[in-house]
């Protein structure tokens, strides 16, 4: 979704420096370019690699897990004419997060760094990321298929990623609306049901896993509408193949400045949600004792396929990002319930501007 991230982005970067050649029109609609859109798109102020995904050990125990991954890079406009090499003028900065189901915790790290100097990179032809010792890279061409090394403090995960489905493009073959005005959009797609395996390591001791992921990648110039304060969004792999995005930007009151996302079945029929077609409807709160702040941790949630329930599988998933993105945000594993009160799916439910209104 655009600037679930992007606003986080915003306040590293210094987005409000200099006028930018893209700052005054909407994006144009254009056909996707792969491999090379697999890549960074530095003409434009904020993109991420973003891959959630739920796993379990082969063992008899059957131990659980989410994991979380994300690179960001964001650039300093006031920085673009310089000529030094030490001027930062893209940064790059990540996310790592393992939720440990059984032992109902949270770990997660964080990392940034200005692109060069061989500490940080992302590459603009195809997915090539490295920020000092974290690294994730496309390493075969089609099907995709990811490599992601991530160290961190406590935990680290080694992860093999295949894509199994064609590409998701979001919104109008890839250029996804966020807002009322045009200018509000991203370029955005999805591949859902990347099948997993690898290892998670906790405390030093290692798990070999196996699970499904999903990775959004998104780039954009465009900030949210001044209105939006946060978001509610999912993203959402079926136990059949399917796959479902759905989200909202909230404004203070918790109204919807715009709403959307798509569902695919899994015979790959597409249904792009226009907007006022989804609604979220909280059903259970919890309180976050390190910020006071109150997350909806179980939705219901309307959209045109159906009507669905959405759990967290553990209630403190809250990320503390000050060091990086100066955010306190929610995003966790949890549970998809079709209207049946079956469970359909697992995926992951981020949530933003409940601690603190964001600012642009």
């Amino acid at each position: 979704m655009l600037t679930r991230r992007t606003l986080v982005a915003a306040g590293v970067a210094g987005m409000a420096a200099a006028s930018t050649p893209f700052s005054a029109w909407s994006l144009p609609v254009r056909a996707m370019r792969f491999p090379r859109d697999h890549g960074a798109h530095p003409e434009l102020r904020t993109e991420w690699w973003y891959i959630t995904g739920h796993a379990s050990t082969r063992t008899p125990d059957r131990r659980e897990f989410g994991f979380q991954l994300t690179f960001f890079r964001t650039r300093v406009d006031a920085t673009q004419t310089m000529q030094s090499k030490f001027s930062a003028q893209q940064l790059i900065f990540a996310h790592a997060a393992v939720t440990d189901v059984q032992g109902q915790k949270l770990w997660h790290d964080q990392r940034i760094a200005r692109a060069g100097f061989g500490l940080a990179l992302a590459g603009t032809e195809d997915t090539q990321l490295k920020l000092t010792d974290w690294t994730l890279q496309r390493v075969t061409a089609e099907p995709s298929r990811y490599n992601a090394s991530l160290p961190a403090n406590d935990f680290a995960l080694q992860l093999q990623m295949n894509e199994t489905q064609p590409r998701l493009l979001q919104g109008q073959n890839g250029l996804s609306r966020k807002g009322p005005e045009a200018r509000q959009a991203s370029y955005y797609y999805s591949q859902p049901q990347l099948s997993t395996s690898g290892n998670i390591t906790l405390k030093g001791k290692t798990f070999d896993v196996v699970g499904k992921a999903w990775l959004d990648h998104e780039w954009s110039e465009e900030l949210l509408h001044p209105d939006a304060k946060g978001w509610d969004w999912i993203g959402m792999n079926f136990d059949d193949g399917s796959a479902l995005t759905a989200f909202q930007l909230r404004t203070a009151s918790g109204g919807a400045v715009w709403d959307g996302g798509s569902f695919r079945s899994a015979k790959g029929k597409l249904t792009v949600f226009k907007r006022g077609e989804v609604t979220f409807k909280p059903l259970r709160r919890w309180t976050s004792p390190l910020t006071q702040a109150r997350y909806p941790i179980e939705w219901q949630v309307h959209t045109p396929a159906e009507i669905y329930t959405v759990k967290a599988v553990v209630d403190n998933q809250e990320l503390d990002s000050r060091a990086s993105t100066g955010a306190v945000y929610w995003e966790g594993l949890s549970e998809l319930l079709d209207s049946r009160g079956q469970r359909v799916g697992r995926g992951y439910l981020e949530m933003t501007g409940y601690a603190a209104a964001l600012r642009i």
